[in-house]
């Protein structure tokens, strides 16, 4: 499969543009080259961004969205570039790439059967390209296809046989069809062809590690992690080797190399904390399943796990309880059964402990039946969860690191407040093809105010000279109106962080403006915009002080562990902010600005549905907002919507807001429900 991922660029370089159509003065040319160059140089973004350009000069160019799709795909846009290739392929239905490209994303998604017609209609029109045998030879392997998945890398390596990729990739085939002698050789062939590949150690400790062969296993991984310092894959199977060889001490070394890359790895914190409980550290291994627990609070293995810790430190009452987790998730358990009837006979209650027991013996005698049938791949109790233990390809993609999102906690760091701010300038320039949000009132207003402002969602840094300037605007007697000169002070004062004076004088500025006829009437709305976005700072500023604080917490029954909270969850009050936010909607009805910042001040006061109305308000009025798109995939994402909040963050990413790929890849690029 990395084949054939490392290969979207350099694919994508084979296509030779032919000579484009201008438009207007715009020389489509220019935006094409550049970009294809930053594509190349690996800044997506940037590709993106030039990409976006052409769309708009030109809806008719297939290899546009191609290659903005492939732009998408490697910052994990998957849903983005999945629309792009989808487009290419509408423009131009005989386009070989656009198939082969949109089948390796649906195989990304888990739809496999989509991604093998796919990649078949890219076969049948060009069915001399060995590289679509190599991506449907991963797809199948994917889909469990081994046979067919042998059959297509047999293909590729008769015209490509030196690829090492193609043979790790048959190597993994063979093994999951039993033949460890074939996949053997495929891996030692790997080997051969690329010494500095750490891959093909690893995969061949592995295969070394099933048939217990340790000192060889580790050799391997020894290597692998001489290759690649940082490969966290290969310390944690050198853990597990070490495990099996009873070196305790060099398994958790190991493991907590792991956790310093990847400290929220759920899988390497489970073993960690078997491992820990083995050598009697308690505090450390249950601490580490708690942290599994936070991670995915269904895990039945960590709560049996843990229960277990709590009847070695005599917490019994704890461990009753997670038994009685284990067995609701899981009812089939027999062991937890099992282990629940001797924590109850402990706590005195016979008449509990017995049923338990005999629930146990029942679910044995049942699992015993089913050996005998074809169901017996559901007889062991812990086999549903075998993927927990087991060393397979999860550990390298799946990024575990978003406890937060599935703990219901996420840290949403929403993107800030738009207000008005000095910018250094006054500039009256207009660009073409500019997604700067256009608004004649805005527009007027900026355009009277004596000083460059303009409205953003960050802090301009401007020199002394500038604020020399703005001191003399802003005290410089009848040549500013009142209400203006009031909003120029509060500025002035922002600027110099005196935050209650900078409040004092947008409250001057709103009373001079309120009931005016004219324009000065409209202006009030940004007067009251600033002034909500100051009082919404305020509050932040506060939470931001009072956040480190520790505090210790206990269960209600007394006996349990007490545990330290880095970070205190406080609901701050923002009414003063949204009444500010409100009524300047009310005077001007069409500032995107306005409606995006309720839809912040509304989900930082947890009403995420008015939250999201108002993002959706702000988009309506301004399509282009990125932020807006940001914010609300985020909300969305937290609400459990993960399908449209991930829509959004591509539209987001699409539109310039680069810190949406991040995300994205932290909550999207999963997607095999």
């Amino acid at each position: 499969m990395h084949k054939c991922l490392k290969s979207f660029i350099v694919a994508c370089l084979c296509f030779v543009a032919g000579a484009l159509e201008l438009s207007a003065q715009y020389d489509k040319d220019v935006f094409y080259m550049r970009g294809r160059h930053a594509l190349a140089d690996g800044k997506y973004a940037l590709a993106i961004e030039n990409f976006n350009i052409l769309t708009q000069l030109d809806t008719t160019d297939h290899l546009t969205f191609f290659f903005r799709g492939i732009a998408k795909y490697n910052l994990g846009d998957l849903r983005g570039a999945k629309r792009d290739f989808d487009r290419s392929v509408r423009i131009n239905p005989v386009f070989t790439s656009g198939y082969h490209y949109r089948g390796i994303t649906e195989s990304r998604f888990g739809n496999y059967n989509e991604a093998l017609a796919d990649i078949q209609q890219a076969i049948n029109l060009r069915p001399g390209e060995i590289g679509l045998y190599f991506s449907r030879g991963v797809t199948y392997f994917l889909s469990q296809q081994f046979e067919k998945a042998v059959g297509d890398f047999d293909r590729y390596i008769r015209k490509e046989p030196k690829d090492p990729s193609a043979y790790l990739n048959r190597g993994a085939s063979q093994l999951f069809l039993g033949d460890t002698l074939k996949a053997l050789n495929d891996y030692n062939k790997a080997i051969k062809l690329d010494r500095f590949d750490p891959e093909g150690y690893v995969r061949r400790g592995r295969l070394y590690a099933t048939q217990k062969n340790y000192d060889l296993a580790i050799a391997d991984m020894d290597k692998a992690i001489q290759l690649d310092t940082g490969n966290t894959f290969a310390y944690f199977n050198r853990a597990i080797m070490h495990y099996e060889q009873e070196r305790y001490r060099e398994a958790m070394s190991d493991l907590n190399r792991v956790l310093q890359d990847e400290p929220g790895n759920a899988l390497t914190l489970y073993n960690r904390g078997l491992i820990s409980a083995q050598l009697g550290a308690y505090e450390e291994a249950l601490n580490d399943m708690d942290r599994v627990l936070n991670i995915n609070p269904e895990n039945v293995l960590a709560y049996f796990n843990r229960a277990s810790i709590f009847i070695e430190m005599g917490q019994y009452r704890n461990a009753l309880e997670d038994y009685d987790k284990a067995i609701e998730l899981y009812p089939d358990f027999a062991k937890a059964y099992m282990n629940r009837s001797y924590v109850k006979n402990l706590l005195g209650d016979f008449k509990a402990s017995k049923k338990d027991y005999e629930t146990a013996q029942k679910k044995v005698s049942e699992y015993r039946e089913k050996n005998k049938s074809e169901a017996s791949a559901f007889a062991d109790t812990t086999r549903k969860y075998s993927s927990l233990l087991t060393l397979d390809a999860e550990f390298a993609k799946k990024d575990f690191n978003d406890e937060l999102l599935q703990h219901r906690d996420i840290d949403i760091r929403l993107r800030p407040l738009y207000k008005f701010v000095l910018t250094g300038q006054k500039d009256d320039t207009n660009y073409a093809l500019s997604s700067e949000y256009e608004n004649p009132l805005l527009a007027r207003f900026k355009l009277q105010m004596p000083i460059g402002v303009d409205v953003r969602n960050s802090d301009q840094q401007v020199g002394d000279e500038y604020i020399r300037q703005l001191e003399s605007l802003a005290w410089g007697g009848d040549a500013v109106p009142d209400s203006e000169q009031s909003f120029l002070r509060a500025l002035n004062d922002y600027a110099a962080k005196q935050f209650n004076s900078s409040l004092d004088y947008y409250g001057k500025a709103i009373e001079l403006s309120s009931g005016k006829a004219d324009l000065t009437r409209m202006y009030e709305a940004f007067y009251r915009m600033n002034r909500g976005v100051l009082r919404a700072e305020m509050i932040d500023f506060i939470s931001s002080i009072q956040s480190n604080v520790q505090v210790l917490s206990m269960d209600d029954s007394g006996n349990t562990r007490a545990r330290v909270k880095d970070q205190i969850t406080r609901q701050y009050d923002y009414t003063d902010a949204i009444e500010d936010m409100k009524a300047s909607a009310e005077i001007a009805k069409d500032i995107p600005y306005v409606y995006y910042n309720l839809g912040n001040l509304y989900c930082l006061s947890s009403e995420h549905v008015n939250s999201i109305e108002n993002y959706t308000k702000a988009i309506e009025l301004y399509p282009k907002m990125g932020d807006a798109y940001f914010n609300r995939g985020l909300v969305l994402i937290y609400l459990k919507d993960k399908e449209k909040g991930c829509i959004d963050l591509s539209r987001a990413g699409e539109l310039g807001v680069q810190d949406a790929y991040g995300v994205i890849k932290k909550y999207c690029e999963d997607n095999n429900e």
